[in-house]
């Protein structure tokens, strides 16, 4: 028999951990959180977690304290003897940091994956990692999830003539074949040069985009700008429109206001980052809630999980 499965979120994540643990079927458990007059916060939790098995809850998105209410719910539910405890990620925060791209630099990533582990979790479930290879960064068992699950089926529903899947960088250009094989489109990739981090000197297009409906690809939106100047190229070029799907919606600085502006027909995001939205015309968001529901309840009664795989 299957140990009991509780489900709890850290603050930032209440609002998709509600719609997770509906749709998993058991109601949400109480945290509460302590705060002291410096700033600094103690969550407890309000019912029993010895024996259990426990999904923990938390994006790891700025500010940092997004972070700290994650580790230290790992590591409160780890001191109160729950049997086995997953970190639920759906947006792994400073997964950019991923490589030593220049001396005297972090590899962020591992370092927070050790964190995470080092706090208590014995897995991980996360959703559309920046960089694949991040999984190896644990050496608890990692659980990646595809938003491709969700946004394939969307797409198909769209009946775009002349469809045309891009990726805005030749990193994503992986990314974007495997749902040209689903979707049985072309691909165009953009080949673009940065300045500095969110600054982009020069973009280039690899492939013919005129007279297509062109979807760009990509796992995360946000200053905005890569988007932005993608769909001005792609339009330049002749396509007849331009949408981008893109997993997590950070949206810093000015990124709402910017994507209301461009010539982008339309922006498809999940919810794994919570934001207020829902005024924007051109911003749509899909819920990964049954994704997340579906694939802890696999993981809790030891089945597998590899259907819920598209890409």
């Amino acid at each position: 028999m299957s140990p009991e499965a509780k489900i709890f979120s850290c603050n930032q994540s209440l609002v998709l951990a509600n719609k997770i643990s509906k749709s998993y079927g058991i109601a949400l458990g109480k945290v509460a959180f302590s705060r002291y007059s410096d700033g600094e916060f103690q969550p407890s939790f309000e019912e029993s977690v010895r024996g259990a098995r426990l999904f923990i809850i938390g994006s790891t998105h700025q500010p940092s304290d997004n972070l700290m209410e994650l580790l230290l719910m790992l590591d409160a539910a780890k001191r109160a003897s729950a049997r086995h405890i997953t970190a639920v990620i759906p947006y792994f925060g400073w997964a950019r940091q991923d490589r030593k791209d220049k001396p005297r630099v972090p590899i962020g990533s591992k370092m927070i994956a050790k964190l995470i582990e080092a706090a208590g979790a014995t897995r991980i479930i996360t959703m559309d990692l920046h960089a694949d290879q991040i999984q190896g960064f644990f050496e608890k068992p990692v659980d990646h999830l595809f938003a491709s699950t969700i946004f394939v089926p969307h797409i198909k529903k769209m009946n775009l003539d002349n469809l045309t899947i891009a990726s805005p960088d030749m990193g994503g250009s992986k990314r974007a074949y495997a749902y040209s094989k689903f979707l049985k489109s072309d691909v165009v990739v953009c080949y673009k040069q940065r300045l500095k981090a969110n600054v982009i000197s020069n973009m280039e297009l690899i492939g013919n985009v005129e007279n297509k409906n062109v979807v760009l690809v990509d796992d995360m939106v946000d200053t905005a700008g890569t988007l932005v100047q993608a769909a001005n190229l792609m339009l330049e070029k002749g396509a007849l429109s331009v949408r981008a799907i893109c997993t997590h919606a950070i949206f810093s600085k000015n990124a709402i206001d910017k994507i209301e502006k461009s010539k982008l027909k339309e922006l498809i995001v999940t919810d794994s980052i919570n934001h207020s939205i829902t005024r924007n015309s051109k911003i749509k968001v899909l819920s990964c809630a049954d994704l997340f529901a579906s694939t802890m309840y696999n993981v809790n009664n030891n089945k597998s999980i590899s259907s819920k795989f598209i890409v």
